[in-house]
């Protein structure tokens, strides 16, 4: 499997610390390697999941910012984004990772759902929700991944 290389997130870190237009043009080369590097990883990831799950629809976000509303008036994220898209439409929801030095994460399932899908969530649950309790409450996840946090229904 393709990694994330140490020069990637070292791009990213001096980006962080240099989130300016002049400093970004003088080291474009450096952060084409670094994009390329993801492209990589980010191919190499779709065909991990494609073994799991059916993906319809992959993408990296932009590196350029929308500032148009924003008081943090940076043009660029210092990290890079990845998406992954279900197939069809019994399938929504996804996958999504961030890359970022220290604060790297992956989120998967769907970020404000639509009523629909909510509903057909929580009645899939309310049939059974031993399976979801039995994930939740293993040592290894909690450990791993703590305690569910956010917005919780």
């Amino acid at each position: 499997m393709a990694v994330i290389q140490k020069s990637t997130l070292d791009f990213c870190k001096k980006l962080a610390k240099n989130n300016t237009r002049e400093w970004f043009n003088e080291n474009k080369p450096t952060y084409e390697e670094a994009k390329e590097n993801v492209k990589s990883f980010q191919m190499k990831l779709l065909a991990e999941l494609q073994k799991i799950d059916a993906i319809d629809k992959h993408k990296m976000y932009r590196i350029y910012r929308d500032v148009r509303f924003s008081k943090d008036k940076t043009p660029y994220n210092p990290d890079f984004r990845l998406s992954f898209s279900r197939e069809g439409a019994q399938r929504r929801g996804g996958y999504y990772l961030r890359i970022a030095p220290n604060n790297s994460f992956i989120a998967c399932g769907f970020w404000g759902p639509e009523p629909k899908d909510l509903k057909l969530i929580r009645s899939h649950i309310a049939q059974d929700a031993k399976p979801l309790r039995k994930v939740l409450n293993a040592k290894k996840f909690k450990d791993t991944f703590g305690t569910l946090q956010g917005d919780q229904v």
